[in-house]
């Protein structure tokens, strides 16, 4: 009886902190359609890289009272989703640079296909399978264009199992009118409790763009339910 008794306690000691195994779930998507040419790629990529190590977003990633765990991939047509960085937790700045270097190496996957958004987020929800369990998950996803490929992003809510995930969104000026990608973006994309878009000029902005959008990201706890 007191053996049971103690194992009881042992394993009601244990499995909350194995259920949550990270504070969040971070999954970031990179868009390489064919409208993402080579030099915007560039600053697009080594713009996440930098993001990553700055001072404030570091502070944001360790602060908390548990890690987050990180992964992130490029996106563009129906069938063409590519991860660069598998998922691994962050419990310091070496692991933090350890991740941005892995992203700075990275080779561009795809040049030549459309904007299959729903298709990017369907693919999305499939990578959570593989991720820790953590408190929250949320997905990151950058763009320059509306879907023009595929079903729809609403589409791909009604029929993934993306109903506890927070979704924001990075809008991306310069081939298209931002406002308009904004708006887009807000109706369409984001969604859950505090889930907002933020917005860069152009791909030369995107550096400073994903720097905020990260730190409110990590910064930020959800309240409320799902929409």
């Amino acid at each position: 009886m007191i053996r049971a008794a103690t194992l009881a306690l042992v394993l009601s000691a244990i499995l909350p902190g194995q259920a949550l195994a990270c504070r969040m779930a971070l999954l970031l998507a990179l868009d390489v359609s064919s409208s993402v040419d080579e030099t915007e790629y560039l600053l697009q990529r080594n713009g996440l890289a930098a993001a990553l190590l700055a001072p404030e977003v570091e502070a944001a990633f360790i602060s908390g009272s548990a890690p987050v765990a990180i992964s992130a991939f490029e996106w563009s047509g129906r069938y063409n989703q590519q991860t660069i960085l598998d998922w691994r937790l962050i419990r310091s700045p070496s692991d933090l640079l350890a991740a941005s270097e892995r992203i700075a190496s990275t080779r561009r996957s795809e040049d030549e296909f459309p904007t299959a958004l729903g298709y990017a987020l369907g693919h999305a929800a499939s990578l959570f399978d593989e991720a820790p369990s953590c408190d929250r998950r949320t997905i990151d996803v950058s763009g320059d264009g509306e879907n023009n490929d595929g079903f729809a992003p609403g589409l791909a809510y009604r029929h993934f199992p993306l109903q506890n995930v927070t979704v924001n969104a990075l809008a991306i000026g310069g081939s298209v009118q931002l406002e308009e990608l904004i708006e887009y973006f807000r109706r369409e994309v984001i969604r859950g409790p505090g889930s907002f878009v933020e917005t860069a000029s152009d791909y030369n902005d995107f550096e400073n763009a994903i720097r905020r959008k990260l730190e409110r990201e990590l910064s930020t706890r959800a309240v409320g339910a799902l929409r």
